[in-house]
């Protein structure tokens, strides 16, 4: 027999010796447990032992939350955070490029550096009549509708300033009808518009709330500044929807029509119109039928 031969032969005698551990009582050296074992069964029991513990370990680290703590390892909330970022800065980039390209606009613009451009004017011209020959002009019926009622609204131009091209214009508080008109002889400076109660009252003009407040004798009113030195008085209203400091366009409603005050006789809009200080008839600038 070889010498390798007794070598493997004495390797394999050495795996498949059988062993006996045996667990005893120390006191009385009574046997509880005993186990019959050989080298093959401790090395086989040991390396399945390390491999399944190994495994346990990685699946548990890869599918829990520990894993985060793990040097290297970033966590989902961090990725996420970091991906929202990226998303923000390519934004802000973008931004940025777009801010650069206008800035550099405008400075070409200031330093003069825009070249210029000719233009046929002729040609220009002969588009735009191409243009409007092949579009219908003819009114219909609703413009000229809205064309009659506006210019019922528009009809009276109260101030025209010869260094302006633009009018002045106001528009009637409330349509109804006149109980009581303007008179200078009767110290009556302004007109009655009987209306029903609660009826929208409408600023006449662009302006600023400079009173609304509550009075004994005419109930809730309120004042208007407008330019031109002209002011608005609503009178007799049952509520007021605008303060003191307001800014209000034409056509707002700015308070609704009532029976207050110890002067009036019933719903109704007691309406005046004063320019520099002076009265005037409203009548005679705006139509409110």
């Amino acid at each position: 027999m070889t010498e390798s031969k007794k070598k493997t032969k004495k390797i394999k005698t050495k795996l498949l010796d059988k062993y006996r551990l045996v667990i005893l009582n120390e006191d009385t050296f009574e046997e509880r447990l005993s186990f019959k074992l050989t080298r093959l069964n401790v090395f086989v029991l040991v390396s399945l032992s390390s491999i399944f513990l190994v495994l346990f370990t990685l699946l548990f680290i890869a599918f829990t939350p520990l894993k985060e703590y793990i040097p290297g390892y970033s966590s989902t909330a961090l990725k996420k955070k970091a991906t929202e970022l990226n998303f923000k800065t390519d934004s802000l980039q973008q931004v940025i490029t777009l801010n650069e390209r206008y800035y550099s606009s405008i400075k070409q613009v200031l330093q003069g550096e825009v070249s210029s451009a000719s233009v046929n004017k002729d040609s220009i011209i002969e588009a735009v009549k191409l243009e409007i020959s092949e579009v219908d002009l003819s009114p219909i019926q609703e413009d000229s509708i809205l064309r009659e009622k506006v210019d019922k609204e528009d009809k009276y131009n109260l101030f025209e300033s010869a260094s302006s091209s633009t009018n002045f214009v106001l528009f009637p508080p409330v349509n109804g009808t006149i109980s009581e008109s303007y008179s200078l002889k009767d110290k009556h400076y302004a007109i009655d518009l009987v209306v029903p109660k609660n009826t929208p009252i409408k600023a006449t003009a662009d302006g600023t709330v400079i009173f609304a407040e509550w009075t004994a004798s005419t109930g809730y009113v309120v004042i208007l500044e407008h330019s031109h030195g002209l002011i608005s008085v609503y009178k007799h209203n049952a509520a007021l929807t605008k303060a003191q400091g307001d800014l209000v366009k034409a056509g707002e409603v700015i308070a609704t029509s009532g029976n207050t005050g110890e002067l009036s006789t019933g719903p109704h809009l007691h309406f005046e119109l004063w320019n520099d200080g002076y009265p005037i008839n409203p009548s005679n600038f705006i139509d409110f039928k």
